[in-house]
Order: structure tokens, then C-alpha cells, then sequence
């Protein structure tokens, strides 16, 4: 099921309208993608930051990741580059400036507004955002296990995902390298 059909389908949980809880980070990108419905355009800013929350987990965002980002929102979202690039720059500003809290009310919200197959895809997405540079360092790794459990996947699923990167991950090649010499 594509974002469009999931967000025009999905059931809204009770509680305030959704307007009224979006967060800063999620009004000023939604702001950013007017042109499109808002469910969709909060869908795709929550999605946007949750990447760059990834790519930050070890307190830099490189090039790479940073281009993983853009590509990633293009693809998922259906954007053109430039609108991509512009909600992956307003993201990652965001969450340098904000985190903490806003990391998990974000998360949160994604939640809320997407279904189990949008969660696997996001958190696939993160993996690779953090595999980026071709190794998932410890920090990266504990944010992305944080961001499984605040989108409540499954852990079975979340295996399934780690283990896809498993040869990315840095505790892994770590320990390659001192079997292999």
C-alpha cells in the first residue's frame, strides 16, 4: 500500500485533531509542502525526521547520510528533489536543535499516523541512513533499537531488519577484523 492510499485510509486514533498536535518540527516542514494533503505532508515530516534522528544518533550528519535522506524522502514520498532536499535540510535542522523529547513525540506521531508496513519500511529506511557510510556505530545502533521500540515493531521484525545489516554494523566488523588477523 503506498503513504497516498495508507494516510486516506487509515483511522485516526481519539484525541485532539491532528492539526493541534503536530509539533514544531512537524508544522514548519508540513509548511514547506503545502501543496500537498495534510495528512500526507505530516506523514512525510515525520518521516523526514525520524531519518535525520537516525543519521544524528552518533551527533553528525555526514554528506552521505545526508544524501541517503533526500533520496530516501524523494522515493518514499513522491517528491521532486528540490522539495526532497528541502524537507530533508529543514529535518535535519530540526533535530540538531531539538531532540530529546521532540525525538520521541515525533516518533510518536509517526506512529499514530502510519500503519505496521509504513513502521518496517521507516525503520529500514533508518538502517540504511545509519548504514551509510558502510558501518553502524554503537551509538547508531542503540538509536535505531530506540526508534523500533517507540514505533513498537515487533522484535522479531526488528531482527529481521538487523540482521539485513548486520555486516554493517561496527561491533560486527570489529570483531571480523580481530578473527581474520
Amino acid at each position: 500500500m503506498t503513504f497516498d492510499r495508507y494516510v486516506r485510509s487509515a483511522p485516526r486514533p481519539p484525541g485532539p485533531p491532528a492539526e493541534t498536535a503536530d509539533t514544531e518540527t512537524v508544522r514548519r516542514i508540513v509548511r514547506e509542502l503545502e501543496s500537498l494533503p495534510p495528512e500526507r505532508a505530516r506523514f512525510l515530516a515525520a518521516f523526514a525526521y525520524i531519518l535525520a534522528r537516525a543519521a544524528s544518533a552518533d551527533l553528525h550528519i555526514s554528506d552521505v547520510e545526508s544524501a541517503v535522506i533526500e533520496r530516501l524522502v524523494a522515493e518514499h514520498g513522491g517528491l521532486p528533489e528540490a522539495h526532497a532536499v528541502l524537507v530533508a535540510e529543514i529535518a535535519k535542522a530540526q533535530s540538531t536543535l531539538a531532540g530529546g523529547t521532540e525525538d520521541y513525540v515525533v516518533t510518536r506521531q509517526f506512529r499514530e499516523l502510519s500503519g505496521p508496513e509504513e513502521r518496517l519500511r521507516l525503520l529500514r529506511c533508518c538502517y540504511l541512513v545509519g548504514a551509510a557510510d558502510d558501518s553502524i556505530s554503537s551509538e547508531e545502533s542503540s538509536v535505531l533499537q530506540q526508534i523500533a521500540r517507540e514505533l513498537d515493531v515487533e522484535r522479531a521484525d526488528v531482527n529481521v531488519i538487523r540482521n539485513e545489516f548486520a555486516p554493517k554494523l561496527s561491533a560486527i566488523q570489529a570483531w571480523f577484523g580481530r578473527t581474520a588477523g
